[in-house]
């Protein structure tokens, strides 16, 4: 046996030599020899077995050895986390923002001393105005109203609210939780797609209704949207809003799944599907196929719903199609509420690597875009605007009002409020907080009463970080912070406001003189009555309309 087979298989050998020494000496010498053959015997068992199996390369070539690696991989992440990473340097949130929720939804002291730990000098460093002449008394509780002239039933929200987790991804503890942490702190709380549970109507928390592709809890059993059904869970108080989504950030253009074995007899109840049946939701909506037709869609879900505002979700993807959007509401007078821009840069949902890689606009693009189609064509007054994606700070908040929000959503930061600890188990039912799985043992982990007062602690302190940043801008409102206030740093010595970085078009640009804007290409190729582009956006191409747009 040569060199480099003897220290391939040391450790099935050292497995070998042992059980047969242990043995020897526990029959000639003393019993209390065999005792060595609780770890010598499962060794060199596992070594045989190693040994003849056909299915790992390694453990075949390096028997009991090879299972290190495994070792190693499986603890790599957890080391990572927290002994080899900086605070700065962790995916998707770093140790530093984990740092502040936390301390923040406990009460814990959340300053920092001797100065900040950022490279100012950074291509990625931007910094927020401040005023001379600081405002006194900025509204310590900043609120929205939500509602255009044709709904019945405005809502008057906070500027800081939960973005959309289904029941289903997340465990009912931690959906009671969130619902908590809503009625306590006064902000809304998105139910997701996955529909209205009784996790998210125990403790009266203010809820926003989103339907996906699926509609679940109002369908028709065929996978077709049920009026009736629809109004009769509308129509509740604790119901305020209602929000399409069209697509979200970790998956755009992507329909949902729900293995069988997650749809429990609550998922299945809630979603109104069968129990153990694997649920998968389509790609697109089944109601409506057109601009014009998701208006309609909307108008009828405001009128059953009884006036209460109506609004999309999407994460930008193609720009011709959110301007097909203005131009409907411009053609039909049918008006959306409201719009949340999901950020292409991923939130809870599990989701293929390469949609949450590449597909998608991030969210400072997506925003852009729409409060340009907004103001371009003169509805910004009429059509309110919300950013979703990876907020939590205060100055995070502030820079999405920069570029045009109303108000903010998150849900990775209100889950950390809850306990996560980005385990990133989330898609496998092994969350070690109880917050994404649905096996009963884990969930016990996660105290509601505990919980739920730590997400209204964390919503009222990074809200109070706003407040104070507004007071340092001299400024009393979120809705008074403009892109100047916000500055880009462009390589090592050149900086820029916002809006030196992207084009904010001026009102009424788009119908005035689209010619003259960045978009005229995609406004000519936007149609209300079509989401297709109506001329070919290939610059190598003809102008001429495209047939397939006509079919």
């Amino acid at each position: 046996m040569n060199r480099d087979v003897l220290k391939r298989y040391s450790l099935f050998i050292a497995g070998l030599v042992f059980t047969a020494l242990f043995a020897v000496l526990g029959w000639l010498v003393s019993p209390w020899f065999l005792t060595g053959l609780v770890v010598a015997a499962p060794l060199a068992a596992l070594g045989v077995r190693d040994w003849r199996q056909t299915r790992w390369t390694l453990t075949r070539n390096y028997p009991v050895a090879a299972r290190i690696r495994w070792l190693a991989l499986s603890l790599r992440p957890y080391l990572r986390a927290y002994i080899v990473e900086g605070d700065r340097e962790g995916k998707p949130f770093d140790m530093r923002a984990r740092n502040l929720i936390h301390a923040r939804a406990r009460g814990f002291n959340d300053t920092i001393p001797f100065g900040t730990e950022l490279d100012t000098a950074s291509g990625e460093y931007e910094w927020l105005g401040h005023s001379m002449e600081p405002a006194n008394d900025p509204d310590r509780n900043p609120r929205i109203d939500i509602g255009g002239p044709q709904c019945g039933r405005p809502y008057n929200a906070s500027v800081f609210n939960i973005s959309a987790m289904s029941f289903g991804s997340l465990s009912g503890n931690a959906i009671e939780a969130l619902n908590l942490g809503a009625a306590k702190g006064g902000f809304y709380h998105d139910t997701g797609e996955g529909g209205i549970s009784p996790y998210h109507l125990r403790h009266g928390g203010d809820l926003v209704w989103e339907l996906g592709t699926g509609y679940f809890g109002c369908h028709d059993g065929e996978g077709n949207f049920d009026p009736g059904a629809f109004a009769e869970k509308a129509r509740m108080d604790q119901v305020r809003m209602v929000e399409i989504k069209l697509s979200q950030g970790a998956k755009p253009g992507h329909g949902g799944m729900l293995p069988g074995a997650k749809v429990t007899e609550e998922i299945a109840e809630t979603r109104s599907v069968p129990v153990g049946e694997t649920v998968i939701s389509p790609n697109s909506h089944p109601a409506f196929s057109t601009p014009v037709e998701l208006l309609e869609f909307a108008a009828r879900l405001r009128e059953l719903s009884g006036g209460k505002p109506v609004g999309v979700k999407l994460c930008v993807g193609q720009i011709h199609e959110v301007l097909a959007v203005m131009k409907a509401m411009l053609k039909t007078g049918i008006l959306l509420d409201f719009i949340v821009v999901d950020g292409g840069e991923g939130g809870t949902g599990a989701a293929p690597k390469e949609l949450s890689d590449r597909v998608g606009m991030p969210l400072t693009d997506g925003l852009v875009t729409v409060r340009n189609a907004l103001v371009g064509t003169g509805l910004r007054d009429e059509v309110s605007l919300a950013a979703s994606g990876k907020v939590f700070s205060g100055a995070g908040l502030a820079r999405n009002f920069t570029i045009g929000a109303d108000w903010c959503n998150a849900a990775r930061a209100f889950m950390f409020s809850i306990g996560c600890i980005q385990a990133q188990r989330c898609h496998l039912d092994t969350c070690p907080t109880g917050v994404t799985t649905q096996d009963k043992g884990r969930q016990r982990g996660l105290v509601v009463d505990v919980q739920g007062p730590r997400a209204a602690r964390f919503h009222a302190k990074t809200v109070e970080a706003l407040t104070e940043i507004l007071g340092a801008a001299g400024l009393t409102h979120p809705r008074e912070l403009k892109p100047h206030h916000l500055v880009h740093r462009i390589g090592e010595s050149d900086a820029a406001s916002i809006d030196q970085v992207h084009d904010f078009l001026a009102l009424n640009a788009l119908l005035d003189a689209p010619e003259e804007t960045i978009y005229a290409d995609w406004w000519e190729a936007a149609s209300a009555d079509s989401f297709r582009a109506q001329i070919p956006l290939d610059p190598q191409g003809s102008r001429a309309p495209m047939k397939a747009a006509a079919d």
